[in-house]
C-alpha cells in the first residue's frame, strides 16, 4: 500500500517534506516520537504520487483534561505553577524547547508539533475548580512558559480569557508569555488585573528582521506587531516587559542593544533574555533549518552554542541551561546588562500581590467520571 494514501492520520516518518506541503512551517522533518515502537517512512511506490499530496492543514483535537495547573521544583525558574491551555503550538517556531513534549502524546515533535494541536476547553471550569480547595495557597500562576496561550486558534476558541476571568475573579496573580499581539484583545481584563497590582506580560521578541522572523516562527506575529502590543498595554497601565527568548549566538545576538532599545521606545519596563536551548529532538530540527535557511552560518553557530554548552548542542544542567557557560556566554550577558541598564529598563522588579486571593465559592465543578 502507498504511504502516499495516508493524509489524515499521523504524518509518516520522513527526512524531509515536501516544500509544497509544509509551506508556512518551519520544520521540515516529523521523525516518529521516541517513545513510539515503531517508526514510518514515506516512499515513492512507482506511481510518483508523493507531490500529489495536498499541503497540511492545522487539525485540533479536543482534550478533556483533568487537571490544568502544572506545579515544578525547578530551581532556576521564578514560578512554581503553570497552566498550558493547549499542547502543540501553530506558531511553529524551529527552536521551540517545548516540542519534545508531543512526543507524550505519541506524535512527533517536527511538523505534529505545529500542524496536530489539542485545546482544553474545560480549562477555566478546572481552574476554577483548583483554587477552590482547600488548603490553596496563591502564588503566581505563570501561562505562556510551554506553549503560546494567544497562538492562532485561541481566537475561536477564547481558553485565555476565560481562564482570565476566572483569576480576575478570585483576584489571583498571573504573568503571562507571549509572541502574539493577540494579547491586547483582552486588555480590559488585564487592566482590571493591573489596577491590584496582579498581573505581568512579557512579549517575546527574539529579532527585528521580519524575513527571519518569518522563517524561523512563520506563523507569530511579526516583530512590528509584537512591538505595538507592548506600547498599547504599557499605554493602558499593564506592566509589560519584553523577553528576548532566545538569543542565537551568530544569527540575533547582533540585535540584543536594537531589540532592547525597541522595548524601551514601545514603553517596556523590564527585560530578559534566554539563550537558545536545543534539548532532545529540538536540535535535529533546528539543525536541519539552520542548514536550509542559513547554510552560511550553520558551523558558526553551531561552534559557538557548542563552545557554551560544554561542547554538546545542549546541557541541562540547572543555573546553566538558560545562560550557557564560558567567555562568548558571559559576554552576551554583559552587552544584554549594560544595554538594560543604559536605557533605564530592570530598574524594579515588578512583585505581584498575593495577599489579594479570594477563594472561589463554588466549590468547583462537578466533572465527568469518564
Amino acid at each position: 500500500m502507498s504511504l502516499a494514501a495516508d493524509v489524515t492520520g499521523p504524518l509518516p516518518d520522513v527526512r524531509s517534506v515536501a516544500e509544497h506541503r509544509r509551506r508556512g512551517r518551519a520544520a521540515a522533518l516529523n521523525a516518529s516520537g521516541r517513545f513510539e515502537k515503531l517508526s514510518r517512512e514515506c516512499f515513492d511506490d512507482g506511481w510518483e504520487s508523493l507531490e500529489d499530496l495536498p499541503p497540511l492543514k492545522t487539525q485540533v483535537q479536543e482534550e478533556r483534561a483533568r487537571t490544568i495547573i502544572t506545579r515544578n521544583e525547578s530551581p532556576d525558574i521564578s514560578f512554581d505553577r503553570s497552566i498550558n491551555p493547549y499542547r502543540g503550538c501553530e506558531h511553529g517556531c524551529i527552536y521551540c524547547f517545548a516540542r519534545p513534549s508531543h512526543a507524550f502524546m505519541g506524535l512527533s515533535p517536527g511538523l505534529d508539533f505545529e500542524t496536530r494541536l489539542f485545546a482544553k476547553p474545560n480549562a477555566a471550569q478546572l481552574l476554577e475548580r483548583e483554587l477552590s480547595r482547600p488548603g490553596y495557597q496563591p502564588r503566581v500562576i505563570a501561562i505562556g512558559t510551554n506553549t503560546d496561550p494567544y497562538q492562532p486558534m485561541e481566537r475561536g476558541y477564547k481558553l485565555m480569557r476565560d481562564i482570565l476571568e476566572v483569576l480576575d475573579n478570585c483576584s489571583h496573580p498571573v504573568a503571562i508569555v507571549t509572541k502574539s499581539a493577540l494579547v491586547t484583545r483582552d486588555i480590559d481584563i488585564l487592566s482590571r488585573l493591573a489596577e491590584r497590582n496582579l498581573v505581568k506580560v512579557a512579549l517575546s521578541v527574539t529579532t527585528l528582521d521580519k524575513k527571519l522572523c518569518r522563517a524561523m516562527e512563520p506563523r507569530a506575529s511579526a516583530p512590528h506587531k509584537r512591538l505595538e502590543a507592548v506600547r498599547a498595554l504599557s499605554q493602558a497601565g499593564i506592566p509589560t516587559s519584553v523577553m528576548m527568548a532566545p538569543v542565537i549566538p551568530a544569527l540575533t545576538d547582533s540585535e540584543i542593544e536594537n531589540v532592547l532599545e525597541a522595548a524601551a521606545e514601545h514603553g517596556a519596563t523590564e527585560v530578559a533574555y534566554i539563550l537558545l536551548r536545543l534539548p532532545l529532538e529540538v536540535s535535529e530540527l533546528f539543525r536541519d533549518w539552520l542548514l536550509r535557511e542559513r547554510p552560511d552560518r550553520y558551523r558558526h553557530v553551531m561552534n559557538l552554542i557548542r563552545s557554551m554548552r560544554g561542547g554538546k548542542d545542549y546541557d541541562a544542567k540547572w543555573g546553566e541551561r538558560m545562560r550557557g557557560r564560558g567567555p562568548y556566554a558571559d559576554q552576551i550577558a554583559k552587552r544584554f546588562s549594560f544595554a538594560a541598564k543604559r536605557l533605564g529598563l530592570n530598574l524594579r522588579r515588578k512583585k505581584l500581590n498575593t495577599e489579594a486571593f479570594v477563594q472561589p465559592q463554588k466549590g468547583g465543578v462537578q466533572l465527568d467520571l469518564f
